[in-house]
């Protein structure tokens, strides 16, 4: 049958082009600094002489604040039009919370801890404003353009993963070199970057739209199709929880090495970043549900074979290889179509309902219900449940799909 033209893409504006560029700039930094954080933080705390407990505690502050952040800081630009101005805020916010390390790091017991939690949530709670409001400056100035381009999508998200790669190996370095003494001071430091990169954004008027639109989010939310579609991404991330979460330990259980350990890392994030650089010659707008069930399907094979073939490191290298699309591919079609399903003053809120829903829950879930099957079946159990979320994921894609009214037949 015929398929819907490919909507024509029109050239970037200087202005916009300008933004795009700020916009990768941005999330260089951004997940430049999560690269420094995330990966190297429970070591920090543990040498800190923290107890597994309070480790753990700290470590969820990230799921909990999805919980509820995103869709605050995309409702307020929404009702605002002023993201930009709310990105520079919450990153200024975020520093000046990092800052906070320095002073309760050199506490002890209780109170360190207490002080450890509140400014790790206030971390996580401003920077949890970034990401979304970022995806949506870059959904509007494609949108100003003739719609969703995922070749230059791709090229501006890449640089993301970039600032990751390149923080979680160099911090690697760093931190064997200097010891994790050195970590609060090298956070703060990252997050400077962050800041800088915010104020480059261009000031925008506020943004405006047409007082005749009359959807609202719960009508949005009502129409079937959008309700399938969170329903596979819920699942389809869930399952990548497995991995964000236990990937690691579970290699270390069956041998593997440090340095083992991190090139496995190193070769997922490696294949993102080509995957984004190249999208465009895979990737169409038209094709956007096909992408989410193909990921989602992939998924599941990744994970059983995980969990199957985690002996081999030959098989695990491939496996690590399927992140271009399980996650790379997923990501860009979730961002083109919630760009269908959220246009204009709710666009905000969709890019945060994505982050809620598709880590916010799912991280908090995930966390838990794998260190319960961790805990009673091992490490390998928690990729076969995983790779059974994936497959309902792609159930729930194709239901979308064919609910769909504006999908290409």
């Amino acid at each position: 049958m015929a398929r819907s033209p490919v909507p024509s893409v029109l050239p970037s504006t200087p202005d916009g082009a300008r933004v795009l560029r700020a916009s990768a700039l941005l999330g260089c930094a951004y997940y430049g600094s999560i690269g420094l954080f995330n990966p190297f933080a429970p070591l920090w705390y543990k040498s800190l002489g923290l107890p597994v407990v309070a480790i753990g505690l700290l470590v969820s502050m990230q799921s909990w604040t999805r919980l509820f952040a995103p869709y605050l800081w995309g409702l307020v630009a929404d009702r605002s039009g002023r993201r930009v101005e709310l990105i520079r805020a919450a990153a200024l916010a975020c520093w000046i919370s990092a800052c906070g390390l320095l002073l309760v790091s050199s506490g002890g017991g209780g109170a360190s801890v207490l002080g450890l939690t509140l400014v790790v949530f206030l971390m996580y709670f401003f920077n949890a404003c970034v990401t979304p409001l970022n995806e949506a400056l870059i959904a509007h100035e494609l949108a100003a353009s003739g719609g969703m381009d995922p070749k230059r999508y791709g090229r501006v998200r890449l640089w993301g993963s970039v600032g990751f790669l390149v923080t979680v190996v160099g911090g690697g370095w760093w931190f064997d070199a200097a010891g994790m003494s050195v970590f609060p001071w090298t956070i703060v430091t990252g997050l400077t970057t962050l800041v800088i990169a915010a104020w480059r954004l261009p000031r925008r008027a506020a943004v405006q739209h047409d007082v005749a639109e009359r959807a609202s989010i719960a009508e949005t939310l009502r129409r079937p199709e959008v309700g399938w579609f969170f329903l596979g991404m819920f699942f389809t991330v869930l399952a990548h929880t497995a991995i964000y979460a236990f990937y690691s330990l579970y290699l270390d259980r069956l041998g593997y090495g440090k340095g083992q350990v991190g090139a496995l890392w190193a070769v997922s994030v490696a294949a993102e970043i080509a995957w984004f650089a190249f999208q465009g010659r895979w990737v169409r707008h038209h094709h956007l549900h096909h992408w989410l069930i193909a990921a989602a399907l992939l998924a599941a094979v990744r994970l059983a074979g995980t969990a199957g073939l985690g002996a081999s490191l030959g098989a695990m290298v491939l496996l690590q290889c399927c992140h271009a699309v399980t996650f790379a591919a997923q990501h860009t079609a979730c961002i083109g179509l919630i760009g269908r399903y959220f246009p204009g003053r709710l666009q905000g809120r969709g890019q945060a309902l994505y982050a809620v829903l598709g880590y916010g829950v799912s991280g908090v879930l995930g966390s838990l219900g794998g260190a319960w099957l961790a805990e009673s079946h091992g490490y390998a159990a928690c990729f076969w449940a995983a790779s059974i979320c994936a497959l309902v994921g792609a159930g729930c894609h194709w239901r979308c799909a064919k609910r769909d009214p504006l999908r290409p037949v």
